[in-house]
């Protein structure tokens, strides 16, 4: 069973800040509709959408991680898993151009 996503412990988060293809808008949300899902199957895993304001084929995709042991596994997902290696293949098809990947850890005092 995943583990709860505890947003008061330490994390990760991942920013993909990205420009769609036009005409591509509602493909990516359908696609986006199949692969959250797979995305976040191991637990621990909270993906999140940001829509830029002022144009409407920017975004941020955040990828929250529960614990440090969550981004690490994903990682090595992202690098040895067939499946999540033909998702992220489908989804830079919907970009106008490279992403901008951008690691955040939660800063605790």
């Amino acid at each position: 069973m995943p583990a709860a996503f505890d947003f008061m412990a330490p994390s990760v988060s991942l920013h993909l800040r990205i420009r769609l293809a036009p005409g591509r808008r509602d493909d990516f949300f359908a696609f986006l509709r199949e692969a959250i899902p797979f995305y976040e199957s191991p637990g621990g895993i909270r993906i999140e959408l940001l829509a830029n304001s002022a144009d409407d084929h920017r975004f941020i995709e955040v990828v929250h991680y529960a614990t440090e042991r969550a981004y690490e596994l994903d990682q090595k997902r992202v690098s040895d898993d067939p499946t999540m290696k033909q998702f992220l293949a489908r989804w830079r098809s919907f970009l106008a151009e490279p992403p901008i990947v951008e690691t955040y850890r939660r800063h605790t005092t």
